[in-house]
Order: C-alpha cells, then structure tokens, then sequence
C-alpha cells in the first residue's frame, strides 16, 4: 500500500471537509501532491477529480512535481528587497534555467520564492537545503552554485 492510501486509510469517516488536510499530509509526506493522489483524494472523499484539483490549484502551499535534490529559498522580504533580492532570484532562473515550476531541467534544483526568511540582519538571504546563505551577491550565489554541484554545500556559509 503506497502513502497516499496508508494516509487515506488511516481515517474512519472522510468527507469534503477533510480535503486540504488531506493534500496537506499527504505533501508532508510525499513532497508534493501528485494527479494519482488527487484522485484517489477525490473517490475517498466523493468529490469529483476536478473539485479536488481546482482547490489544490487555488491554494499555493501545494506543489504538483516533486523538489529538486537541492531546496533553494529566495528571500523577498523588505529588507532582502532593499538589497536586491531580485537580482538574485533572476539570476536564479536565467543560470538554472528554471522551468515555471521552479525546477531546474535535470531537477538538481528547486527555487522557491519566499515572502520573509527571518533573517533581515544579514540580507539578501537564501535558505538551501535548510542552511542560511547571507550578504549575497551574484558572484558569491554563482560560488555556492558551483560548490553545491561539486558536492561541496559547506563552504561560505
């Protein structure tokens, strides 16, 4: 029995109530929430597939393709803005060639654009795979970058 159903399973009664709770889960789980899940999401719950999709699509907590190996967070919080965050997120998508779900082609990475990381004191801010870059620029991003594929992370934290 694959997650989804384990997760559908576990609860007695399921109704239409249950809908994002359930998605919220089974992305807890599974990374993200997959066309099967819905499904399965929409027969457990005895709403049609559409319904299910339409409200999973509305709310952007849900993400419809699994994360890249590497998780970057793109600050844009005021004071990351302040000190270019943009750039930084361009720059981003222009090097990795993101794709609009914010994966790069070979699913190396995943860029996520995030509204305030909590740490303005050394701004602008990336989190990658839950470890905080500050005071960046594009020269220092394209190191990490570089470092990062060479298996490297740990240098110039």
């Amino acid at each position: 029995m694959c997650d989804v159903d384990q997760i559908i399973a576990r609860h007695e009664e399921l109704g239409k109530e249950h809908l994002i709770p359930l998605l919220q889960e089974i992305q807890a789980k599974e990374g993200y929430v997959s066309e099967t899940a819905m499904a399965k999401v929409a027969t457990a719950i005895g709403m049609p597939e559409s319904r299910v999709y339409g409200v999973a699509t509305f709310y952007n907590q849900f993400r419809f393709v699994p994360k890249g190996t590497h998780v970057i967070e793109v600050c844009r919080g005021t004071a990351c803005h302040v000190k270019q965050s943009l750039k930084l997120a361009q720059h981003l998508t222009r090097k990795l060639a993101l794709k609009p779900n914010g994966n790069s082609p070979d699913n190396k990475f995943t860029v996520i654009t995030v509204a305030c990381l909590g740490a303005c004191s050394i701004a602008p801010v990336i989190k990658m795979d839950g470890e905080f870059y500050g005071h960046l620029d594009v020269e220092k991003l394209d190191r990490l970058l570089d470092q990062t594929s060479q298996g490297a992370s740990d240098a110039h934290k």
